[in-house]
């Protein structure tokens, strides 16, 4: 592995730049490569240093910044330094003017070297007493003895050994990534710290806890060995174990878009010490903050795979005839009729109920799980005190399950005084006869003013038509791209599944159109813009055909996260026109998820099969479009 006193020489050190601005300092470090020889193009290394600062500012605070770039231009790899006592205003992450310029050049078919000594120099200075010997260093000499003696610290006076990490050998960091569907962003956030950490040199493990469960799980052993834990999740996950560990709680979308300062914060042990507390799941310490949003997507992402599942197996039904599963038409079909049933007299029945006890064991653990089934199974089938029946829905699913949770909660805290001895009859006696008690008692009575207000909501948006309709259409489509994947696409998309299940099929078709086209436009901008977008972008649009095709919006999270303020706007604009034109088009489609997959099962046959075709590619173009105009020529960043 290359030190960094191989690419940091005397003839690439500036002790005390004379630039007062950051535009000047990226100049004058740039100068100094040229005149050391490092560079071919000094032009060309210029356009592509500012383009890596137009993705995001090098400037990492505690006075350091470290702008880099790949570039054809780069003719020797090496590191400039600059000094500047007084100061400079580099728009740093913590606002604090800039001290230490540390310039990486690395040429377009450079190993990995550059990255390598990247991180170890932002391991490097981290440490406050080695940026107070740079920055009372009095000659270069000093400086280079300075990263010469550091790295003779972490990594011996011999040849650095790749196996060692760049940190103390005993350092290790846990994570565990969730999203609410574990589809995507779980996996993303997974592996952007895995390559973050392997180039800082971290130990780190991760588990997944996605849709097909938890993966690569963290033993009692790796948990005890552990100097920290960072939990990226917007959903419930086992923290019970973590307990006397440094946690970092934060948002499974910080671990994509922050994740070099998450691993930071984790070697240092910037974290609360996590205390579980059994009766109150979860700490108020956590960064995750929103419980609202949290206990929902807990109930979602449960629900999901009833929805999915059970709302295809009605679709496919279908194949055979609307009224194939009717005993009494001449289109019953036994085998469709068995599909139907258990799709939509099995599956599909007990999405609300599961909804509400997840939300409900969110909240309250395990003892909220019963009580927000039963206030569920309420909600969709008991008739009411005032004879009003039952139908209330995911209102009434949603409403059972934060009344199930927080009934338990108080549940607990009433029998929190009991005596040690009748402790083990708490969860299995106390706990669910009176939180289910409780909770059915009062559905029973909200339940019919409930029921009239969910088929009031469904009555009116079912009565939406022309101009209206397209409207809805156009804002149901630009949620589903404006987060990808987040709580605003979620909403969205739960909505769609609400209409779904009260036989409103066109709500559904929208999200599910307009969720494919944030992918599928990106990867048609790097098919068609393949000059402004580098190599790995390119690979990524490849993926991203697949991801987009299969109704997985996240897909488009790669370019967002290097490219915001273009692939956004491109990726909403996109999707609201599908948005509104598939409610234009009046399309109507049975299943929940599957993208290109379920455009078969399209209510009207071929005709609107096509349209409902000619509305995402439609999008799409715009979105690829858009994106490919707005973003400059093809940027190489490290």
């Amino acid at each position: 592995m290359m030190k960094i006193t191989q690419l940091l020489t005397e003839a690439t050190i500036i002790l005390d730049v004379k630039a007062t601005s950051k535009q000047d300092v990226l100049t004058e470090l740039i100068n100094q490569f040229d005149r050391a020889g490092n560079l071919n193009n000094t032009g060309a290394f210029t356009q592509d240093i500012l383009a890596r600062e137009e993705q995001g500012t090098t400037g990492i605070g505690d006075g350091i910044a470290i702008p880099h770039a790949k570039s054809a231009a780069v003719k020797v790899p090496g590191i400039a330094f600059g000094r500047s006592l007084p100061g400079i205003d580099y728009a740093s992450l913590d606002g604090q003017p800039a001290h230490l310029f540390f310039m990486i050049a690395a040429s377009e078919g450079a190993n990995n070297d550059h990255l390598e000594a990247l991180s170890r120099l932002a391991t490097f200075l981290m440490d406050s007493n080695f940026r107070e010997k740079i920055l009372n260093a009095t000659s270069k000499n000093e400086i280079l003895q300075a990263v010469n003696d550091k790295e003779i610290e972490l990594e011996g006076p011999e040849e650095i050994d790749e196996s060692k990490s760049s940190l103390s050998p005993t350092s290790k960091i846990l994570a565990v990534t969730a999203c609410p569907t574990g589809i995507a962003h779980t996996y993303m956030a997974a592996q952007k710290l895995t390559d973050k950490a392997k180039e800082m040199g971290i130990s780190l493990k991760v588990e997944t806890n996605g849709s097909s469960g938890v993966k690569n799980r963290l033993t009692d052993a790796d948990i005890a060995e552990a100097d920290a834990i960072i939990v990226a999740a917007d959903t419930k996950v086992e923290m019970a174990r973590f307990s006397g560990k440094p946690v970092i709680q934060t948002k499974v979308g910080k671990a994509i878009y922050e994740t070099e300062e998450l691993l930071n914060r984790a070697i240092i042990k910037d974290a609360p010490i996590y205390k579980h507390d059994k009766s109150k799941e979860d700490s108020d310490t956590s960064e995750t903050k929103n419980g609202f949003y949290k206990h929902l997507m807990n109930g979602v992402s449960n629900m999901l795979p009833f929805v999915v599942g059970g709302g295809i197996l009605i679709a496919l039904s279908f194949f055979w005839g609307i009224n194939s599963s009717d005993p009494n038409s001449a289109d019953y079909n036994a085998f469709a009729a068995m599909l139907n049933t258990i799709g939509g007299g099995n599956a599909f029945f007990l999405m609300v109920p599961v909804l509400a006890g997840f939300i409900a064991s969110s909240i309250a653990d395990r003892p909220g799980f019963a009580p927000g089934m039963v206030g569920g199974l309420i909600a969709i089938t008991v008739t009411g005190v005032d004879g009003v029946s039952g139908g209330s829905g995911f209102l009434g699913g949603i409403i059972a399950g934060f009344l199930a949770g927080y009934v338990t909660v108080l549940v607990k805290k009433a029998f929190a005084a009991l005596p040690d001895a009748l402790e083990g009859l708490k969860p299995v006696l106390f706990y669910p006869v009176f939180g289910i008690a409780i909770t059915g008692l009062i559905m029973m009575m909200i339940n019919p003013p409930l029921t009239k207000l969910y088929t009031g909501m469904s009555v009116f948006l079912e009565g939406l038509g022309g101009t209206n309709q397209v409207l809805v259409g156009i804002l149901l489509g630009a949620m589903m791209a404006i987060d990808m994947g987040g709580p605003i696409n979620k909403a969205a998309y739960t909505f769609g599944i609400a209409m779904l299940d009260a036989q409103n099929f066109g709500f559904i078709a929208t999200v599910m159109a307009a969720g494919m086209v944030p992918p599928l436009g990106m990867a048609i901008a790097t098919t068609l813009f393949k000059k402004r977008f580098t190599k790995q972008e390119r690979e990524a649009g490849k993926t991203a055909y697949v991801l987009g095709a299969c109704f997985i919006t996240e897909g488009v999270i790669p370019f967002a996260a290097a490219d915001p303020a273009r692939v956004i706007p491109a990726s909403v604009a996109g999707a609201a026109l599908t948005g509104g034109l598939t409610m234009l088009f009046d399309i109507g489609l049975r299943a929940p998820h599957g993208g290109v997959f379920v455009m078969g099962l399209v209510d009207g046959g071929i005709g609107k099969v096509l349209l409902y075709a000619l509305a995402i590619v439609a999008g799409a173009m715009v979105t690829g479009l858009l994106a490919g105009i707005l973003k400059k020529n093809k940027i190489q960043a490290i």
